[in-house]
């Protein structure tokens, strides 16, 4: 008897759909930690802005890590390539300078997940130098986007900001492919400005809603020594219904003991949960992934 009802066992398993194992409450509950900051490039001694900001990602350990105003140049490594090899990270940068230049600003992504998929939008106008940034990772068996953005500067220049991100949701529209997207950056604008409506119909400001009578003064993501009216202009949207939000917290909001601060940016960092009703078995890979992408999500190229 004991024989049977093991044989019986091992054809119902065998007879289950490939992947229905992944299905578990363990992949359906699983937290992901993002970070953005604005490096500030190499402005207010690199070198030493950079050892308390590697010290805080260690040991936040997030997922994955959205950073603008990323430079490289002659004798400056690429800072996402330099801060990507402290962490153990992998890294794409994104830039309106032409490749091989030796100069090159722009955004980046790095990320301890294995990499699907990567790509880049220039923003209109073109001489505004503002890009967006794309990343598929693998995330525990399950694809995830991510992307990041740096827009328009003055106080003015909403419209601007309006049209760099109608081309932002063009991009993401044609690279998601339904799966769960993160969208992250130094927006500067505030997470209900006008501007970022068309965002806003398909996203949601993480911090906002964690913390709905947050005040500019506690909020603010702009670093008082540089700047004088708080704002909070640096953020990460989750794509509503795909998350639910666990937390948002600033980072970087005070120097070191040698008083060094990080950057003219203070850095944020969300806890989100994949929404459950988002799991199922493997579909990510065999529904949603295009064909010509299933292989490479399997061996995580």
């Amino acid at each position: 008897m004991k024989t049977l009802v093991l044989a019986l066992l091992s054809l119902i398993a065998f007879s289950l759909p490939a992947g229905a194992a992944d299905s578990s409450p363990a992949l359906s509950e699983r937290t992901l930690k993002v970070v953005t900051l604005n490096l500030y490039h190499d402005k207010d001694d690199w070198p030493k802005r950079r050892v308390q900001i590697v010290e805080e990602l260690k040991r936040l350990r997030p997922d994955a890590i959205a950073l603008q105003e990323v430079l490289q140049d002659e004798g400056l490594t690429n800072q996402a390539e330099w801060l990507a090899t402290q962490l153990g990270y992998q890294w794409h940068f994104v830039s309106i300078d032409p490749a091989g230049q030796p100069r090159r600003y722009g955004n980046a992504l790095l990320t301890r997940h294995p990499i699907l998929e990567r790509g880049q939008k220039l923003l209109q106008p073109l001489d505004d130098s503002r890009s967006a940034g794309f990343l598929r990772i693998d995330l525990d068996g399950r694809p995830l986007n991510l992307y990041v953005t740096h827009l328009h500067w003055t106080d003015q220049g909403g419209a601007i900001r309006a049209r760099q991100i109608a081309d932002l949701m063009q991009y993401i529209a044609a690279t998601s492919e339904n799966i769960p997207s993160l969208v992250a950056g130094d927006f500067n604008s505030t997470a209900d400005s006008p501007e970022l409506a068309a965002l806003r119909e398909g996203f949601v400001d993480t911090y906002g809603d964690r913390h709905p009578q947050a005040d500019a003064a506690s909020s603010s993501t702009l670093n008082p020594k540089y700047f004088v009216a708080p704002k909070r202009i640096d953020h990460v949207f989750f794509q509503r219904g795909a998350f639910a939000p666990l937390g948002a917290t600033i980072l970087f909001s005070q120097p070191d003991a040698q008083g060094v601060w990080a950057s003219d940016h203070f850095g944020m960092l969300v806890e989100l949960r994949l929404a459950a009703f988002e799991i199922k078995a493997k579909p990510a890979l065999d529904q949603r992934l295009r064909s010509d992408r299933q292989a490479a999500f399997r061996h995580g190229r």
